[in-house]
């Protein structure tokens, strides 16, 4: 299925952007009268009648809205601390798109070593990957804030709130995500966040912040991962969970 994106859209019609206007009508060869399957980033998947083919926006009338296209039944946000080589972190946010993520907010800790984002690579990346996996919603993607400002910020939220280290003298006990998803959220429709640090881990003091604010401390098994291995790890546990 080739599909196209648009936020623009008034409900009756979708206007596609240049860069997807030059790929419909261009590329792929779409002209007025034909018929195309647009994602709205918000879940719908519009099945849509080209209505002009001219200028740098595509028109296209809605014909049918199917809601929650490619959706899944929790909401996960996954607050992951860019990598020092920006290619890794944009491969996670890739991955956690097709598997199934809901936003995504870049953390600085302490001990990171990429201190800024740019974000606007970051939500093409996520578009491209949501019409590949079939998914009519675009995960949302937040600007990046310290580690402990997003923790404070959480602190008060409702759901099932969790925190990944490898601290090996961690006299604390740890629990997978799988055991922390049945321990907590046994029915309906969840709230997971999951925080994951950068290559050098969280500080003790960010990790202790996090647990005295509801955090719960998860381990993702034995062998010691990457930061982005460790985000996608993570969204595939909570999809695996609730999938299964």
């Amino acid at each position: 299925m080739e599909l196209f994106y648009s936020g623009n859209t008034d409900g009756k019609s979708v206007v596609l952007d240049e860069e997807e206007t030059r790929h419909c009508i261009k590329v792929l060869r779409y002209k007025k009268g034909d018929e195309a399957a647009v994602i709205d980033g918000n879940g719908g998947l519009l099945r849509c009648r080209i209505v002009s083919d001219s200028g740098k926006n595509a028109v296209a009338e809605i014909l049918s809205v199917t809601e929650n296209w490619g959706g899944h039944d929790y909401d996960l946000e996954m607050a992951v601390c860019p990598t020092k080589n920006i290619d890794r972190y944009e491969w996670f946010v890739e991955k956690a798109c097709e598997i199934g993520v809901d936003s995504i907010v870049p953390i600085i800790g302490e001990h990171s070593e990429r201190k800024v984002v740019k974000t606007e690579r970051l939500r093409k990346i996520l578009v491209s990957a949501a019409k590949q996996s079939l998914k009519g919603k675009v995960p949302a993607l937040g600007e990046a804030m310290p580690v402990r400002e997003y923790i404070g910020k959480m602190r008060d939220q409702d759901g099932l709130k969790m925190i990944a280290y490898c601290f090996e003298d961690e006299d604390r006990p740890r629990i997978s995500i799988k055991e922390a998803l049945e321990s907590r959220l046994a029915d309906g429709v969840a709230k997971v966040s999951i925080l994951i640090g950068p290559e050098g881990d969280f500080s003790r003091d960010e990790a202790e912040f996090a647990v005295q604010c509801g955090f719960v401390p998860v381990h993702l098994g034995p062998s010691r991962l990457r930061t982005e291995t460790a985000g996608v790890v993570g969204v595939f546990e909570v999809y695996h969970y609730y999938m299964q």
